[in-house]
């Protein structure tokens, strides 16, 4: 039990420093930290809406950081998220088409959706939506996601009670099997990342290899492969590159030469 007073004495700032941190992208999860919180509610040793306040504002500091740098310092901050991620099919390519088809408004959901919740912000930042803007569907998207989980463990205080008495009794025990199931997870995500890379590995050119064997008259034909939005944001054109979206290549393949060495760019 007192684990469970630690828990009631400290329960806000833990609410607040897990959520920031997740949304920092540190290896924390809020969710079941709002569950909790939702269940110490029911029983009145807790009150949601000062949780509810204090998520939302984890994630407004959390998610404002990401939309800064992506201001400033550009498409190089998606890049940087693509590097960690341990979802590489699932980062910044799809989180870019999501963006440019739903604008504001994916940030309503993006919480809900691993990968997305990372990207989202810093990808706000990049397109230069307006502060103001960012903020209130940000703020929104919060608090949905919170009072979601919140609301959650409020409805099935007793049956989280009796898992936390469940794994209370097994004391150290349990904390070994979650460290173990935690463990697993996450080196089978590594497995997936690196089988991955492995599967799409190509040689590689320097921009500075492809400028010179292009003004030494070389037959190449460069095929641009980057997002509207991260080109857009880019700003630069290679001079004659064919610019394709990945998704377009089934149905446009013929218009790429076959007679010439084929350089591909993308983010």
């Amino acid at each position: 039990m007192e684990g469970l007073d630690f828990v009631v004495r400290h329960g806000y700032l833990i609410v607040f420093a897990v959520v920031l941190g997740e949304q920092l992208g540190l290896p924390l999860l809020g969710a079941p930290v709002l569950l909790g919180a939702g269940a110490l509610s029911a029983t009145g040793r807790f009150f949601a809406p000062t949780a509810l306040g204090l998520a939302m504002l984890a994630c407004l500091v959390g998610d404002s950081v990401w939309f800064q740098l992506g201001r400033r310092r550009g498409a190089s901050v998606l890049s940087f998220l693509c590097k960690i991620s341990l979802e590489p099919d699932s980062c910044v390519r799809r989180t870019e088409d999501t963006f440019a088809r739903h604008g504001a408004r994916v940030l309503l959901v993006a919480k809900f959706v691993p990968g997305l919740n990372t990207v989202t912000p810093p990808l706000a930042g990049v397109v230069g939506m307006p502060v103001a803007r960012f903020v209130r569907f940000d703020a929104m998207g919060a608090f949905l996601w919170a009072g979601m989980y919140l609301g959650l463990g409020y409805l099935f205080s007793s049956q989280l009670e009796m898992v936390a008495m469940g794994m209370a009794t097994l004391g150290r025990g349990a904390g070994v099997v979650v460290a173990v199931v935690v463990g697993l997870y996450l080196g089978w995500k590594v497995v997936q990342r690196q089988r991955f890379l492995r599967q799409h590995r190509l040689a590689r050119i320097t921009p500075e290899e492809l400028m010179a064997r292009m003004t030494g008259g070389e037959p190449l034909v460069v095929v641009d492969l980057r997002s509207d939005i991260h080109a857009g944001v880019d700003g630069t054109r290679i001079p004659g590159a064919l610019h394709l979206h990945p998704d377009e290549l089934a149905a446009r393949h013929q218009d790429i030469p076959r007679d010439r060495e084929i350089v591909l760019y993308c983010s």
